[in-house]
């Protein structure tokens, strides 16, 4: 996958960070942030689906 977050919409609840933590934190600020932009961690899809926000964006990309 290929990840993405709008911060605009980010409202830092945290539910992306707790489903896929190696994906996802919370930064200074409060809001999240990428550790990668890429991904193949299924856990990438449930986190987008549960932000309450649709904060996060992601796109399937073929392996190489």
């Amino acid at each position: 996958y290929r990840i993405s977050i709008d911060r605009s919409l980010c409202n830092g609840h945290g539910v992306c960070e707790a489903i896929a933590p190696d994906v996802f934190e919370l930064g200074a600020d409060g809001l999240a942030v990428l550790r990668t932009a890429l991904s193949g961690d299924e856990a990438v899809q449930e986190a987008c689906d549960s932000c309450p926000m649709g904060a996060i964006s992601i796109a399937r990309v073929e392996a190489a």
